[in-house]
């Protein structure tokens, strides 16, 4: 698990929270737990560094799962039009490196936007915090059927 966030290209945050290899213990919750909002949202850089990452996995079957709170952005050009089109390239990417990415959100705009990054398939959208587990039981079982 990993956790990102950015401010402008040169600056783009990769937080650790939980590796492959790392037990499900309490410094890995507290870790999980602790995260915040932060800064912006520059997807298309965190999608290819995951995209690295989960690469070098031996699972014949990798989800690329992303959760976030709204659309590509950033203080400088990657608004708009540029950082939709940065996501897209970046979720091509992963595919064709053999990964399944799927993006869940909270954004209530993500049905103008998704589509077009992950596909109409590729993304689920939380009305409500709570609802997160829930939800995201329902996309793995589907996307492991």
């Amino acid at each position: 698990m990993l956790g990102f966030s950015s401010v402008r290209r040169q600056n783009v945050r990769i937080q650790h929270l939980k590796g492959f290899d790392d037990p499900w213990n309490e410094p890995a919750r507290a870790r999980v737990g602790a995260i915040k909002p932060g800064y912006y949202t520059r997807m298309g850089a965190a999608l290819r560094y995951a995209t690295l990452r989960l690469a070098e996995r031996p699972e014949r079957q990798r989800l690329l799962l992303i959760l976030t709170d709204g659309k590509p952005n950033d203080l400088d050009v990657y608004e708009g039009r540029y950082g939709l089109e940065d996501t897209r390239h970046a979720v091509q990417s992963a595919r064709e490196a053999g990964l399944t990415p799927f993006c869940v959100t909270i954004d209530e705009a993500a049905n103008d936007y998704l589509p077009m990054l992950f596909g109409q398939q590729g993304y689920a959208l939380v009305h409500r915090p709570q609802d997160l587990v829930h939800r995201l039981a329902q996309v793995y079982a589907g996307l492991t059927r």
